[in-house]
């Protein structure tokens, strides 16, 4: 919102950044992938129904035990799809609550097992939309307030539900944040990914245009005088343009966040270099099998991407490692990878800076980007292992 000021010019309103802040509330979405309905929803609610007779039974002093027995038992079921419907389950609870509280005179029934509300609560702000959110406090809040109106709740009871309840809804705002946070981390590093990819491409795009332009600069000089070399010549550039029309595609589809892309970069060949003594470190033994000749570029570049990230990561954080072990294979349809240490078990590791913590997932999507796997992880006995399977073809298209 905008003023104008005695001399016609725009001034800005002061309560238009609290009206941004309140519509980019109203308009939040929902975080995606709510996990499911699980065992454990079932169990929580199979605990507290008997947690709750049992209350009831053991308290003479409750009021309304048989009404506050009953409407526990009954709303009990609203856990179970907390994530999925959070308002509803809200309005449920909440206003089942302030009803009872309306229809019985006196103090209203309740049993301590009646905190199970705080789930709903927390699950509204974690997994609702905005103005569900919003909706949801309120109604919360509304019933607090009957509480106080019509059955007497004293002011620092009052208090501390109001601190309790919002402090449910804030812990549900600070994992959404964190989430969300974590996700764009993420899809960070996978971006990250398809730019190098991009860039290898380019590179190998590069030497195929110029081996096409050595190659027509010969045609036109020996095609006078030998035209047989010439059409030598045009053979060998109708391949040139054949792979580099190819690998244009795949820099398309690397650039489309939708679409399998492809990369490029080092031979598979290159993987024997990253064998070493042990000097300061474990030592890095490579085994290659199989038919290693004609691996598409996108696929080899993977390969050592994979295997030289896995190198280094194992020499930065296998405790105890005397050797690393890795080992390339390929057949006719795939090539396979396998890095292992033989250090002490830990805890999952990062696999590419220590601080990042994200390099398994950009070894993930580098991998994926060819259709192919990738996984990691402590082995039973000692030691790290790193597995990736590539289709020997470069994607599966």
């Amino acid at each position: 919102m905008t003023r104008r000021g005695r001399d016609g010019s725009r001034r800005r309103s002061y309560d238009e950044p609290v009206s941004s802040l309140l519509r980019s509330v109203r308009e939040e979405p929902r975080p995606p992938g709510p996990p499911p309905r699980g065992w454990r929803d079932w169990a929580l609610v199979a605990a507290l129904a008997p947690a709750a007779v049992l209350e009831g039974a053991l308290r003479p002093d409750l009021p309304w035990r048989t009404a506050s027995v009953v409407l526990t038992v009954a709303l009990l079921p609203t856990l179970l799809w907390r994530r999925t419907n959070p308002l509803l389950m809200v309005a449920i609870a909440f206003g089942g609550c302030g009803l009872a509280g309306l229809l019985t005179t006196g103090e209203a029934p309740a049993l301590n097992a009646m905190a199970f509300v705080l789930f709903l609560a927390y699950a509204l702000v974690r997994w609702g939309s905005g103005r569900e959110a919003v909706a949801g406090a309120a109604i919360a809040y509304a019933k607090v307030v009957l509480s106080v109106v019509f059955d007497g709740m004293a002011g620092a009871d009052a208090f501390g539900a109001f601190a309790i309840l919002s402090a449910a809804m804030a812990a549900g705002g600070a994992l959404r944040y964190r989430a969300r946070a974590r996700q764009r981390e993420l899809e960070q590093a996978k971006l990250l990914e398809r730019e190098r990819l991009a860039r290898d491409l380019h590179d190998t795009v590069a030497h195929h245009v110029s081996a096409i332009a050595i190659r027509a600069q010969a045609g036109l000089a020996t095609a006078a005088a030998d035209p047989d070399a010439a059409t030598d010549a045009l053979r060998v550039i109708e391949t040139e343009a054949s792979r580099t029309l190819t690998e244009m595609r795949a820099i398309v589809r690397v650039l489309r966040a939708d679409g399998p892309p492809e990369a490029a970069g080092q031979r598979v060949g290159d993987v024997a270099a990253l064998a070493s003594a042990a000097e300061s470190g474990p030592a890095v033994e490579v085994r290659m099998s199989g038919d290693l000749g004609e691996v598409p570029p996108p696929v080899a570049a993977v390969v050592y991407r994979l295997a030289q990230e896995s190198v280094t990561n194992a020499r930065r954080h296998a405790r105890r490692a005397t050797r690393i072990e890795v080992s390339v294979a390929a057949d006719d349809t795939a090539v396979r990878l396998r890095v292992r240490d033989d250090g002490e078990p830990a805890e999952p590791r990062p696999a590419d800076e220590a601080d990042a913590g994200y390099g398994l997932a950009g070894m993930r999507e580098r991998a994926g980007l060819l259709g192919g796997t990738c996984e990691a992880g402590p082995d039973p006995e000692r030691g790290w292992t790193v597995t990736a399977v590539l289709p020997r073809a470069g994607w599966a298209r």
